[in-house]
């Protein structure tokens, strides 16, 4: 074989594998990765196997309801990837759930392209996005219907120009401490104690900075996870890695996202009438989280 062929041949491997991995003009914020006949006991150890063998590291693990375990997986790529952008962190961790759906299971995880637009980080995660398939499998993007433009998701916001709603930037102040060491020290006094009805899933520390994400459960009121998931997740292919919320401590402030972006970011293709059934969950969300962070609601 000549050298202009084996180098063609080379060329259009090359743009294979880069068309593979181009990312589209409307991203959805999950990935489905499989739907078997099965049972979460059955495949959580293979689940967990594969990403640790993939070099992923599991940083906690929640099961809301009976029906549903979510695994928090993050690696050093995506810490660093993290650790770029004015509140990144919130980009920093990653969630893979198996949910039971009568005799199936179904195994899905965050989208990370829809995650690196809608935290407006500065890389792509496309990085990660090929490992998670490596890892994973290969699967169908979904959450949304026709899913979200590129350009609108990093602006994102629920309700469009007509009905404006909280973006990623209207993110809340939940307690100011005087340094980083004694916002940390509060916020896990707060969870450990489950303050507001909150318990602490995971944490990621984020490098180079002093920043941290702590992943929260909230088992009580109207924003509890089980009350928000029973009203918004009931679509065919389960979203279950919409959860669980987070709070990030930047220096000595711990924020967390609105909860009205948060969960609209999640479930873009939801009705007003669905999300009106939530109406008081938002604000209950961020009152159980500024408990846990030592305030008094």
């Amino acid at each position: 074989m000549n050298r202009l062929v084996k180098l063609a041949i080379i060329l259009i491997c090359m743009m294979s594998v880069s068309i593979g991995y181009t990312k589209p003009e409307r991203l959805k914020p999950y990935i489905l990765v499989s739907s078997e006949v099965g049972t979460i006991d059955g495949m959580k150890e293979k689940i967990r196997n594969r990403l640790i063998d993939g070099e992923f590291e599991i940083v906690g693990e929640y099961q809301p309801y009976d029906s549903a375990l979510i695994l928090i997986v993050t690696d050093e790529q995506l810490k660093q990837a993290a650790a770029l952008s004015e509140m990144g962190g919130f980009g920093a961790a990653l969630r893979v759930s198996l949910t039971q759906v009568e005799d199936k299971v179904q195994l899905a995880y965050n989208n990370p392209f829809y995650v690196a637009q809608v935290y407006r980080m500065t890389t792509d995660l496309d990085e990660i996005a090929k490992k998670m398939e490596t890892v994973l499998g290969s699967g169908e993007p979904f959450g949304s219907k026709k899913g979200v433009k590129v350009k609108r998701l990093r602006r994102y916001h629920y309700g469009g120009r007509l009905m404006p709603m909280p973006s990623f930037d209207d993110w809340i102040t939940l307690m100011e401490y005087e340094t980083y060491d004694e916002a940390i020290q509060a916020i896990e006094k707060g969870l450990a104690e489950g303050r507001g009805g909150t318990s602490k899933i995971y944490r990621v520390d984020i490098p180079g900075k002093e920043e941290t994400l702590i992943g929260v459960a909230i088992k009580e009121g109207k924003g509890s996870d089980l009350n928000v998931m029973g009203t918004t997740d009931t679509e065919e292919l389960k979203q279950t890695p919409h959860l669980p919320y987070e709070v990030l401590i930047s220096g000595g402030t711990i924020y967390t996202l609105h909860g009205k972006f948060r969960i609209a970011q999640s479930f873009p293709s939801l009705g007003m009438g669905t999300f009106m059934k939530i109406s008081g969950a938002p604000k209950a969300i961020a009152s159980a989280l500024r408990q846990a962070a030592g305030g008094v609601e």
